[in-house]
Formats: C-alpha cells, sequence, structure tokens
C-alpha cells in the first residue's frame, strides 16, 4: 500500500496544494507518488512523476471524455490508493471502488455555493446544478475511504469518521521570501495575485488607484488569470487603470519575487457564499508568511485572523475609497505597515502552516498501512 496516485483534470501541473503540499509531503513520507494531470510532458518533481493526461477541450469534455481517459490511464498505475481532486471525477472514483481500490476525494471548494455563482451556466439553472452537485458529493462521502477538505465548514458534508480537514496554509520553507528588499526600500507596489473577477475585489482595486495622491507613486502590481475577458476590459476601461501592471499568471517563483518587493497584499473578496465560510484564503496566509501586511475585506474569518494577529486593516466590502485610504496610510506609515507585515509571519510561523496541516493527511494514509 505504497503507491499513490493524485488525479485532476482542471488544475495545473505544478498546482500549489495538490503538487507543492500534499503530493510532495506524501513522497517525502515514502510513498510512491504519481499525478495524473493535463501537461505537455512527462517529469519527476521532487519524487513524484507528472504523468500527462490529454487537455480538454471545454468544461463539458471535462466531464466526459477527459473524466473516462483519466480513469483509464489511473487504472494503468495499479495504485492501492487514487487521489481524487475534481468533482468531475467522481463518476470515475465510483468505478475504481468498484476495482477494488482505495479512493480519496480531495474538497477544495465549496461546490454547492461555488456553481450559483458561475457565470457560465444559465441562471435559471444554477439551483439545479447545485442540487445535483450536493448528490454527488454525498454519493462520494458514503462510498469513497477518505475525504480530505479544505475548510472546515467543507466537512459537515461529509461523515466526520472518514473526514479530515487539511487547510491549504503555507510551508514553512516558504516564509522566508529569498532575496527579499529591505522594507523602507521597497517600491510603492500594492501586490494582488489571484483569480481575477468582480467577486475578488478586482473593479475597487483598478478605482482605488486613481483615488491616491500622485505624489505617492503607487501601482498595483495584477498578476493571475481574469474569470472572463469582460472582466478585463472592465478593468481597462475603470479610472486608476493607468496605475495597474497586469502580469497574467505567474508561477511559484515569479510570485515570490513580487512578494520580496512588494508593501501590501491584497485579499478583496465579497460576501458570497463560497467566500463567507471558516476556511483561510490562501493568499492571505501567503501575503502574512512572507511578511507583507494585508488589506482584506470585512469578511468574518479574514476580520478575526488579521486582527488576532495584528497584520493589517480591515475595510468595508466593496469601498474603494475606504480601499485606497489604507493603501496611503501603510505606504506613508512604513515602519507600522513593516511592523504589521512581522506579525503576520510570525502568526503563520505558531498557528497557520502546512507543517501542522500535512499531519493530518500523513495520519488518513497511515490507517492503511
Amino acid at each position: 500500500m505504497r503507491k499513490v496516485v493524485h488525479v485532476s483534470t482542471g488544475h495545473r501541473p505544478r498546482d500549489a496544494r495538490i503538487l507543492g503540499k500534499e503530493a510532495l509531503s506524501l513522497a517525502r513520507a515514502g510513498y510512491e507518488v504519481s499525478y495524473l494531470v493535463p501537461a505537455a510532458q512527462s517529469e519527476t518533481v521532487g519524487g513524484v512523476g507528472i504523468v500527462p493526461l490529454a487537455r480538454p477541450r471545454g468544461r463539458l469534455r471535462r466531464f466526459t471524455a477527459s473524466t473516462w481517459g483519466a480513469w483509464r490511464a489511473a487504472l494503468q498505475e495499479k495504485a492501492s490508493v487514487y487521489h481524487l481532486h475534481d468533482p468531475a471525477l467522481i463518476p470515475a472514483g465510483l468505478l475504481l471502488k468498484l476495482a477494488g481500490k482505495r479512493v480519496i476525494y480531495d474538497a477544495h471548494e465549496d461546490l454547492t455555493g461555488q456553481v450559483l455563482g458561475k457565470y457560465w451556466i444559465p441562471r435559471p439553472l444554477r439551483r439545479v446544478v447545485s442540487w445535483c452537485s450536493g448528490l454527488m458529493l454525498g454519493l462520494a462521502g458514503r462510498c469513497f475511504d477518505g475525504v480530505v477538505v479544505a475548510r472546515p465548514q467543507l466537512a459537515r458534508r461529509f461523515p466526520a469518521r472518514k473526514t479530515v480537514v487539511v487547510e491549504n496554509f503555507p510551508r514553512l520553507e516558504e516564509i522566508a521570501v529569498a532575496e527579499a528588499i529591505p522594507y523602507p526600500e521597497r517600491p510603492r507596489w500594492v501586490y494582488y495575485a489571484g483569480g481575477i473577477s468582480v467577486a475578488r475585489g478586482a473593479v475597487e482595486m483598478v478605482e482605488a488607484m486613481s483615488l491616491l495622491p500622485a505624489s505617492l507613486g503607487a501601482k498595483l502590481r495584477l498578476a493571475g488569470a481574469p474569470e472572463r475577458e469582460s472582466v478585463l476590459e472592465t478593468m481597462q476601461q475603470t479610472p486608476g487603470w493607468e496605475h495597474v501592471a497586469f502580469l497574467g499568471w505567474q508561477n511559484r517563483e515569479q510570485v515570490a519575487a513580487e512578494l520580496a518587493r512588494a508593501r501590501i497584499g491584497l485579499v478583496l473578496l465579497h460576501p458570497i457564499p463560497n467566500y463567507l465560510g471558516d476556511g483561510h484564503p490562501t493568499k492571505l496566509m501567503e501575503y502574512m508568511a512572507a511578511g507583507l501586511p494585508v488589506i482584506v475585506t470585512d469578511l468574518p474569518l479574514m476580520r478575526e485572523t488579521v486582527e488576532e494577529a495584528g497584520c493589517g486593516m480591515v475595510i468595508p466590502v466593496q469601498d474603494a475609497a475606504a480601499l485606497a485610504e489604507a493603501i496611503q496610510w501603510m505606504l506613508e506609515h512604513p515602519e507600522e505597515a513593516e511592523a504589521r507585515g512581522r506579525r503576520g509571519q510570525q502568526a503563520v510561523r505558531e498557528r497557520h502552516n502546512w507543517d501542522i496541516e500535512k499531519r493530518k493527511l500523513l495520519e488518513l494514509y497511515a490507517r492503511w498501512a
């Protein structure tokens, strides 16, 4: 029972949670680990073998041809445990169970709440799709051998005896940003990395830049892929875009380089169901790990985390003026901003890190060792 296969048709080969945390942690614990994912070529990363799957063309194919292709490729691996990372793979997991395999389902997000905000699902169908998603998750919980969830709220949907909460906290080795510029010498960069959407505060980020005094010389560094082209078009037409450097998607090394130079990290989530749970946003933890002071919107868990650690500022949701005021204060008070960043980094070292979370993952696997 030493061979483990992680499978995803919807994530990247270098996914931070799947490869960078879970698969590598299992490999370092002595398991033989493969990761089946749409990729250009085979490679080995830290002892984890990347096995390429065909890239799905369109969302519908992810739930049909790509799912069955992943199932066939998974069977060829002849592993004892299959760790699935997409709802679309639940039918494949059921077939693997029929073949006598152990199967773990990894719930990264609140699927039933998430589909309610999917623009590509016709609005009249969203509640039906959400209900059907709940049935699929319930089936996975009953039939699979284990469930890993990224947030405590998600655990309530699955049987407690087989479910573990493994939050997506930073690895301790990521906390010290290599070659970081001393804080007072950094350019006046405000940084955001992640999915770019209206619900993640994309529009107010840009608008806030137009409200700052020109003498500050502030620049918004925006890294990530837009949810859809219209979001980027809206941002480009919003006052303040001339103060934005749009970087596109960045890999882990590029993000680390930006964190080593930025002064502020932004997490501006709106109060939609998927963001109102009790899990810590990944980007918030990564900013804190890098020693950046943060500005977050007033959602319950983010307020609690930031106020407990004393690592940033909390502003009202969708308030560009309040965001501009918070940015200006931090840029004009660099000593206090740096101190807040240090306090956030200390909180990650003590409470919010992957070294603590990975033990729960390894304990789940140890049940069958």
